[in-house]
């Protein structure tokens, strides 16, 4: 029981992770009925940024998770600026410009940084904490809380601003949006930047509990991709529960079956799905082609 119980603790940090890029996915969709296929490459990029504002700039880890947000968020606003042209013209063309985008950002992420991973120390050099038995990472903790503060800003974003109502209200009828003076264009922007910031937020903070390398962005942008489909696309409710279920199976399955972990996460994943093809909160399907 103690083994199990430490085995869900642990996956509860990797699974607030996995829910922050399953919000930026589920945000950039319910808004745009896109699904952004360069938000795992993204999360290369902030990994990389937070990383190295906190190696190599030797800024405090907090400054260099901001300001790799920040550049992050540029980003995603060149790629919405980019994309903008087709939309409501060629829906298929702005999935495989997304793709191209994480194929050029993969490709950015080689050439400045090279094909070598980079461990990252914790910045929180306590000691675990024993808790009835329990060892609980001081740093699980840091992420957890990070993770808790950006979802209850996200959500306040989007119910009690101006610019956030606005984007609900493109998610819920682009057309009736725009006919009463919506800006759909800056909406779809707002959509993208927060989706980026969301990336590097998780890709920093994973760092210090994963291995930084050029590959690390695939694989957590598969499971927060999976945590978005199970939730229910498109759901913020559905992103964070979603996440979390996620990293809790992910790490039980790393524990008992071991090389065999993601075959058995997405064993289980493909028959939730197969149950209830929607997702946990799943909302009907966003289409703006």
């Amino acid at each position: 029981m103690q083994i199990f119980l430490q085995t869900i603790i642990g996956g509860i940090s990797l699974g607030a992770v996995y829910a922050l890029i399953a919000l930026g996915f589920s945000l950039v969709y319910r808004t745009m009925g896109l699904v952004n296929f360069a938000h795992g490459n993204v999360v290369t990029v902030g990994a990389y940024l937070a990383s190295t504002f906190y190696l190599s700039a030797k800024l405090p880890f907090a400054v260099a998770m901001v300001v790799a947000i920040v550049v992050t968020g540029i980003i995603g606003l060149v790629i919405e600026r980019v994309l903008r042209p087709l939309e409501n013209k060629d829906f298929d063309l702005m999935l495989i410009g997304t793709i191209g985008f994480g194929i050029v950002l993969d490709a950015l992420v080689i050439l400045v940084w090279g094909a070598t991973g980079r461990a990252v120390p914790s910045p929180v050099p306590a000691a675990p904490l024993d808790v009835a038995g329990l060892r609980i990472r001081t740093y699980d903790l840091v992420v957890l809380a990070i993770a808790a503060i950006a979802t209850v800003l996200l959500v306040l974003f989007l119910s009690r601003t101006k610019r956030g109502t606005a984007m609900q209200a493109v998610a819920m009828d682009h057309e009736a949006a725009t006919s009463v003076g919506i800006h759909v264009g800056r909406s779809n922007a707002i959509a993208f930047m927060i989706g980026a910031g969301l990336a590097a937020l998780a890709g920093g903070l994973i760092g210090p509990l994963l291995y930084v390398s050029p590959a690390l962005g695939s694989t957590l942008g598969i499971k927060g991709f999976a945590a978005a489909i199970l939730g229910g696309f498109g759901s913020i409710p559905g992103a964070i529960v979603g996440g979390l279920a996620i990293g809790v199976l992910d790490s039980y399955a790393a524990g008992h079956f071991q090389g065999y972990s993601e075959l058995a996460t997405f064993l289980v994943f493909t028959v939730i799905i197969m149950i209830r093809p929607t997702g946990i909160f799943g909302e009907r399907t966003v289409n703006r082609a």
